[in-house]
């Protein structure tokens, strides 16, 4: 009695081949000063945070909130904020 095993190495496909053409010019490299914006756009939020001496006080105090939290809590818009005018910075010089 005999019983048929399939191989796997015959089930298996060949790998795809993905061949990309440019026909448009390169839209991965972003001019120096507009990748510098955004590099500052992005780094600012994070080097306002880790800073934390600048910041570890009680006041003032904002609708009884110490200066320690509404601090952290408006970097976290600004950082939303930041962070959309890079990605639009971004998408404006990609096309």
């Amino acid at each position: 009695m005999t019983t048929s095993r399939s191989n796997a190495h015959e089930d298996a496909q060949p790998p795809l081949r993905v061949t990309a053409t440019m026909s448009e010019p390169d839209r991965h490299h972003l001019p120096w000063p507009v990748l510098a914006t955004v590099v500052a756009l992005l780094a600012l939020p994070v080097v306002a945070v880790l800073m934390v001496p600048l910041y570890a006080r009680r006041g003032p105090e904002l609708w009884g909130f110490p200066f320690f939290y509404w601090y952290q809590l408006l970097w976290v818009l600004l950082c939303a904020a930041f962070t959309s005018a890079a990605y639009l910075l971004i998408e404006h010089h990609r096309r």
